[in-house]
């Protein structure tokens, strides 16, 4: 069973700003993997499919960034088999990153992201596989209102081409394993 969790807030407000790149990713997919129906389970909007034979959960966070741990914690201990450092990818924004430019890495620190910090803590544990969307930094903004708000129409169209790099890596992740995809995509 594989648990792909996308980062970001939830509600229209939030809807398609840089800090949400991880719930852009999530829908992408769902379309790619053309699931219809969605659940509200464990503090989260859920999609299931099968690929290659494995469950697959989609998984978006409905407890805000900073507490995104609490869901993943809750689909952890109801499917204790699922093991964090090979069951689960985490996909979020990332300012050290241009827009346009995805990494992943399959463990480490929080890299001072809240939401992947919190999902750090809830698992204690950081050998979790991770795909960042670069969304750049702020020149002069205060960075909370950067990345709470939509970019511009380049950065848009550039972390829509992470977006959809991040989509053809689960798909690469979930056939073929985490290692594959970060030969290919890093």
């Amino acid at each position: 069973m594989k648990v792909v969790v996308g980062l970001g807030n939830p509600g229209a407000k939030y809807e398609r700003t840089r800090h949400n790149a991880g719930f852009w990713v999530i829908a992408r997919l769902a379309e790619k993997l053309s699931i219809t129906g969605t659940k509200e389970k464990w503090s989260a909007i859920v999609g299931e499919t099968f690929v290659s034979g494995e469950k697959v959960l989609l998984v978006q966070p409905l407890t805000f960034m900073n507490k995104s741990g609490d869901s993943v914690r809750q689909i952890v201990e109801y499917f204790p088999q699922i093991k964090p450092a090979s069951d689960i990818v985490v996909i979020y924004d990332d300012m050290d990153l241009p827009p346009g430019v995805i990494r992943l890495r399959q463990q480490g620190s929080s890299g001072g992201h809240n939401g992947m910090k919190s999902i750090v803590n809830a698992l204690r544990e950081q050998s979790i596989c991770r795909i960042r969307i670069g969304i750049g930094r702020p020149d002069k903004q205060d960075v909370i209102d950067y990345v709470l708000q939509r970019p511009g129409v380049e950065d848009e169209q550039a972390i829509e081409e992470s977006v959809n790099l991040a989509v053809e890596a689960v798909v690469l992740t979930l056939n073929s394993g985490f290692q594959h995809a970060m030969n290919k995509y890093n």
